[in-house]
C-alpha cells in the first residue's frame, strides 16, 4: 500500500452551500419565530423540512457557519439498518424511502443508490448475532439473506472468504450523498416556508422561569415558543447556555480513500461490515473507502470544540491505525498495491450509551435536543427528523424513546474526566461490542459505588455498571475473580445466578438495589399533584404504598413508580435509574401556579436493600423490637423501624415475587447494617449467600413484572401492559391521561398487550428483540427475556398484536413459537405469571 498521502480537500463540500441550492436566507433576521432549530446538518435541516412538511409556517433554523459544516460534510453516508432496535430501525427505513424520492421533490439528488449491505460473520458469537438480528428483521417484513462464504465470494470477488461463516446481505439497502441529502432537504424546507440562515451562531437563551423564550444571536434576538439544539459537536456546550446538561464529546474518527482499483466498481463492492475487525468498505470513486472504529480510540477537544472550527480536518495518526490497516489488507488483498488519496481524520459526537440524545430538556420547558447521533447520523436523519418535527408539534413523540430522552442520562456523565474515559472505546461498542449481551464498558468505571462494595468486591462480584452505578450482577465466590466472555454461550455467570436465584426462592436473598432513585415530594400541595400525577390513588393513611404509573395525555407510560406516604404532607417515589432527571422534570411541570410543592433528590442519602425470601421476616425480626408478622406489616405497608443500630423507612413489597422488605437505609449506616444482616442470616438460616441483581432478572421475569424501558413504555398504556389493576378510575379529580385510558378501556378488544412467554425447550435463551409467531405468523416480540431457574426454561415479557386483538382463550389455544436465532421454538403464552400466578409466596 503506497503511503503518499494527500490532504482531503473539503472544498467540493463547501461547495453545495449555495443559494441555488436553497441553503442560504438573505435579509434580516425576523424578531420571532415559533420553533427556531439551531444547528445546519443533517439532523437540523430535517427537522425544518419535516416541520414545515408537517404544515409549519414559522420555522427558522440558525446555522454558525456553513450547512453541514460540522461532521455532515465529512460523513461515510451509509443507510444500512443493523441492529433490532424497533425506533432505530424505523428511522433507517424513513431515511432510505425519504433520500430516494427528495429528488423528484426538490430538483436536488441526494446520491442515494441501492448497493446492497453485507454483514459478516467471522467468528461463531458474530454469527448468532447476526442470526439474531436476521430473525427480527425478517419478521417485520425485510428482506435479508444468509449467505455461505462461497456466495459471498461470488458476491464480492476481490475479498478474502475463507475466514468467512456467513454473510448476511439486505439487497435494497445502500449509500447516499451527506452534503446532498443535507442540501435537498433545506430546499425542500425553504420551498414549504421555512428561512434558513448560515453565519449565524447562537450565543446564548434567554429565560423566563424555566422556560426559553428567546434565543440570541450576534445579528439580534429571536423570540420564540421552542428551540431545538441539533448543533451536533457543539450540543453540549451550545445546551450548558441554557443550564441543561447534555453528555456528549467528539472523538476522532477515521477512513481511508484509495485511488482506483481495477475491478471495483459501485456494482462490484456492496457497503460492507466486518464487526469483529472493527472495519467497514464500500466503493468510492473506483477505489475503496476503508473506515475504521477502533475498540481504543481517542478524544478530540474536551475543552470545547474550537468556535472557529469548520469543515474540521484533524491530523493523522498513521502508527495508531496501522494496525486496522493491516487487518483491511488481509481483507481485501488488492489494498496492498493501492495509491491512497487520503488517511482521513475527522471529529464526531458521541454519548455515553451510544444512543442519541433527544427531547425536551428537564431542566428548561421548550428547549429541545436532537444530537449526539453516534456516527449514524445520516442513517437516522430523515427518520429522525420526522419524528423529531411530530413531538415538537404534538408535544409526544410517535416512538417510544425513553431509552433515547436527554432525562436519561446524569450529571456526572458531561465531567471532563468522564468523557476522556469513556469515549475512548465508543467506536469499538457502536461498531460490534454491543453485539454481545452481556458486554460492558471498561473505561469510565467505579464512578458511583453503594455503602455495600467493598463487601461485594470481598465476595467475588461481577460488577456490571448503568448510570454509573457499580452493581452486582452474581457472585464467583470469596477470593474468586469472575470469569466473563463476551458474547451468548452459558458460562459462569449462568451457573452462579441459577444458584443464587434458586437460593432466594427457598431461603433468603439481599439485593444491592442503591442503583434505585429516591426523591421527597413534601409540600401542603404535594398530594394534590402526586394524585394529578399518578393514575392510581395516592390519597392514603400514611405508611401506604402505591404501585402506580404516570401517564402522558395520549395514556401511554412514562413512568413506573412506587409511591409511599411517609407524612400528610410527604411522600417518597422510587423509580428507575433511567428516569431519574424526568421524575422531579414531570411533577415540576404538572405542579400549577397556585400549589406550593418541593421536590429532593435523596438517592445518594439512602441506599436500598432489598431482603427477600421465605426467611427474610425471620433474618429481620431477629435484629429488631418492632413486629414484622402480617398482622403487624402487611403487603404494601410501610413502617419507621429499628435494624440493629439502624433508624430507617421499610417498606413491604418485593419485586421478585416472595416474602420481603425494601429498607431505605440512611447511608452512613449501610455497612454497618449490612454486616449485621449477613449476621442474622446466618445465624437464622445457617448461612448466608450474597446474590447479584442478575437473580433478581431472572426472578422478576418468572413473576413478569414490568421494567420501564424494557418492558413497558410510552407506546403502551396500563391496559394494553395488564397494569389496569393499578389504575384508580374514579378517584377525584382524576389523572392524568385518563381520558384517553377511559376511551381506549371502552373501545372493545385491546389490539396490543403484553404477555408472558415461556420456551418448550431449556436449551435456548431469550435476551429481548426475539419475534414471536402465532399460527405461522408474526404477531409480536420479545421485550425482555432470561432463563426462568425455577420454571426449567427461558421466560420472558412480548408484546402481541393484531387486529382482532387477543383474548385469553387465543392464547390458549393459539401455535406460539419464537424465532431464536432462526429456530421456531415451541413456546407457552399467558396473561398471568407463570409463577406462583396467586401470590401465595408474597402474602405468606
Amino acid at each position: 500500500m503506497s503511503l503518499d498521502a494527500a490532504a482531503i480537500n473539503p472544498s467540493a463540500a463547501k461547495a453545495g452551500t449555495s443559494e441555488s441550492a436553497g441553503s442560504a436566507s438573505t435579509g434580516d433576521l425576523p424578531d420571532r419565530a415559533q420553533y427556531v432549530v439551531v444547528g445546519g446538518g443533517v439532523v437540523g435541516t430535517s427537522i425544518a423540512y419535516h416541520l414545515a412538511m408537517l404544515g409549519a409556517t414559522d420555522v427558522v433554523l440558525l446555522e454558525r457557519k456553513q450547512l453541514t459544516s460540522g461532521t455532515t460534510w465529512h460523513a461515510a453516508g451509509e443507510i444500512v439498518s443493523g441492529g433490532t432496535t424497533e425506533d432505530a430501525l424505523w428511522m433507517a427505513r424513513y431515511s432510505a424511502e425519504l433520500y430516494a424520492r427528495l429528488e423528484a421533490e426538490t430538483g436536488l439528488a441526494t446520491g442515494f443508490r441501492q448497493c446492497g449491505y453485507l454483514q459478516l460473520a467471522t467468528t461463531q458469537r458474530a454469527d448468532e448475532s447476526l442470526r439474531r438480528e436476521t430473525a427480527y428483521m425478517r419478521s417485520v417484513g425485510m428482506t435479508k439473506e444468509v449467505l455461505s462464504p462461497r456466495e459471498v465470494a461470488d458476491l464480492v470477488p476481490l475479498m478474502r472468504t475463507d475466514d468467512i461463516v456467513h454473510g448476511f446481505w439486505t439487497p435494497d439497502e445502500g449509500r447516499a450523498n451527506p452534503v446532498d441529502v443535507t442540501m435537498s432537504m433545506a430546499k425542500g424546507a425553504r420551498m414549504r416556508g421555512a428561512r434558513i440562515f448560515e453565519d449565524t451562531e447562537v450565543t446564548d437563551f434567554l429565560l423566563e422561569g424555566r422556560r426559553v423564550v428567546r434565543v440570541r444571536t450576534p445579528r439580534g434576538d429571536i423570540a420564540c415558543e421552542k428551540v431545538v439544539i441539533a448543533a451536533g459537536l457543539w450540543g453540549r456546550e451550545l445546551a450548558a447556555k441554557a443550564g441543561v446538561t447534555v453528555p456528549l464529546q467528539a472523538a476522532e474518527h477515521y477512513y481511508l480513500l484509495t485511488e482506483p482499483i481495477e475491478g471495483v466498481t459501485p456494482e462490484s463492492v456492496p457497503v460492507i461490515e466486518d464487526g469483529e475487525a472493527y472495519g467497514y468498505y464500500r466503493e468510492e470513486g473506483g477505489g475503496l473507502l476503508v473506515g475504521m472504529f477502533e475498540p481504543v480510540g481517542k478524544a478530540w477537544a474536551l475543552d470545547g470544540v474550537p468556535r472557529d472550527s469548520a469543515f474540521a480536518v484533524l491530523p493523522p495518526d498513521w502508527d495508531r491505525m496501522a494496525p486496522f490497516l493491516e487487518v483491511a489488507m488481509k481483507r481485501f488483498p488488492a489494498l496492498e498495491n493501492a495509491g491512497i488519496r487520503t488517511l482521513f481524520c475527522g471529529p464526531e459526537s458521541f454519548t455515553d450509551d451510544l444512543s442519541p440524545m433527544l427531547g425536551e430538556s428537564p431542566e428548561v420547558d421548550g428547549l429541545y435536543l436532537s444530537c449526539g447521533l453516534n456516527s449514524v447520523g445520516i442513517l437516522s436523519g430523515g427518520g429522525l427528523g420526522h419524528m423529531m418535527a411530530q413531538w415538537l408539534i404534538e408535544e409526544h413523540p410517535p416512538l417510544d424513546l425513553t431509552g433515547f430522552g436527554v432525562d436519561r442520562t446524569h450529571e456526572f456523565q458531561a465531567t471532563r474526566l468522564f468523557r476522556e474515559q469513556r469515549t475512548v472505546e465508543r467506536l469499538g461498542f457502536l461498531l460490534n461490542d454491543l453485539s454481545w449481551p452481556n458486554a460492558q464498558n471498561t473505561r469510565g468505571r467505579d464512578v458511583r459505588r453503594s455503602p455495600y462494595h467493598a463487601h461485594h468486591v470481598a465476595d467475588g462480584a461481577h460488577f456490571v455498571a448503568t448510570s454509573g452505578w457499580e452493581y452486582p450482577d452474581y457472585f464467583a465466590g470469596a477470593g474468586v475473580e469472575p470469569t466473563v466472555e463476551w458474547g451468548f454461550e452459558r458460562g459462569e455467570a449462568f451457573e452462579r445466578t441459577r444458584e443464587e436465584h434458586l437460593h432466594a426462592r427457598d431461603n433468603l436473598a439481599i439485593f444491592d438495589l442503591s442503583l434505585m432513585s429516591h426523591h421527597l415530594v413534601q409540600g401542603p400541595h404535594s398530594m394534590a399533584v402526586l394524585n394529578r400525577v399518578c393514575a392510581n390513588n395516592v390519597d392514603t393513611p400514611v405508611g401506604r404504598i402505591v404501585y402506580t404509573q404516570w401517564l402522558d395525555e395520549r395514556g401511554g407510560i412514562i413512568a413506573d413508580v412506587t409511591v409511599t406516604r411517609l407524612a400528610e404532607d410527604e411522600y417518597v417515589v422510587v423509580s428507575g435509574d433511567n428516569i431519574h432527571r424526568r421524575v422531579p422534570a414531570w411533577i415540576r411541570r404538572q405542579t400549577r401556579d397556585d400549589e406550593f410543592v418541593v421536590v429532593t433528590d435523596v438517592t445518594g442519602a439512602y441506599s436500598l436493600l432489598s431482603v427477600q425470601g421465605p426467611r427474610s421476616r425471620e433474618v429481620l425480626q431477629a435484629l429488631s423490637p418492632d413486629d414484622f408478622s402480617d398482622e403487624a406489616f402487611p403487603y404494601l405497608s410501610a413502617r419507621k423501624v429499628e435494624l440493629g443500630y439502624t433508624p430507617l423507612w421499610a417498606l413491604r413489597v418485593t419485586y421478585v415475587g416472595e416474602l420481603g422488605w425494601d429498607l431505605l437505609v440512611p447511608t452512613e449506616f449501610g455497612a454497618t447494617l449490612y454486616d449485621q444482616l449477613r449476621d442474622s442470616a446466618a445465624s437464622v438460616t445457617g448461612t448466608f449467600r450474597p446474590t447479584g441483581v442478575g437473580a433478581l432478572d431472572t426472578m422478576r421475569l418468572e413473576k413478569a413484572f414490568r421494567d420501564m424501558g424494557h418492558d413497558i413504555d410510552s407506546t403502551d398504556t396500563p391496559l394494553e401492559a395488564g397494569l389496569g389493576f393499578a389504575v384508580a378510575w374514579d378517584k377525584p379529580g382524576g389523572f392524568v391521561g385518563r381520558d384517553a385510558l377511559l376511551k381506549q378501556k371502552e373501545s372493545g378488544p385491546l389490539t396490543s398487550r403484553l404477555v408472558n412467554v415461556l420456551l418448550g425447550s431449556p436449551d435456548f435463551d431469550l435476551i429481548g428483540d426475539e419475534p414471536i409467531y402465532w399460527d405461522g405468523q408474526p404477531v409480536g416480540v420479545v421485550r425482555s427475556g432470561a432463563f426462568g431457574h425455577s420454571l426449567g426454561a427461558a421466560v420472558g415479557i412480548a408484546d402481541v398484536s393484531r387486529d382482532e386483538g387477543f383474548t385469553a382463550a387465543d392464547l390458549a389455544a393459539g401455535s406460539f413459537e419464537i424465532d431464536v436465532a432462526g429456530t421456531r421454538v415451541p413456546t407457552q403464552v399467558s396473561l398471568r405469571p407463570f409463577f406462583d400466578p396467586e401470590r401465595s409466596r408474597i402474602l405468606r
